[in-house]
């Protein structure tokens, strides 16, 4: 396979399977153990699940503009 080539498909995969394992770790902790329903009042754990939630969201999406940032040769 040629190399440019194979620089775009691995990094379809890394966005995707990223995107993927993000998701699960936060559908996981929001909604499995609960911490992303407020039921009577906000809780430490609804707070940090949030701010969690929000800087992991923040951390993806930086590497994933730098990674798609990066030019890809082709013609190598």
């Amino acid at each position: 396979m040629e190399p440019g080539i194979k620089e775009y498909l691995l990094r379809i995969v890394n966005t995707i399977g990223l995107g993927l394992l993000w998701m699960a770790l936060n559908s996981t902790a929001g909604i499995m153990y609960d911490l992303a329903f407020v039921h009577e009042h906000i809780t430490i754990g609804n707070i940090l699940f949030f701010t969690w939630f929000l800087l992991s969201l923040a951390a993806y999406l930086w590497y994933v503009i730098r990674l798609w940032r990066k030019p890809i040769d082709f013609e190598k």
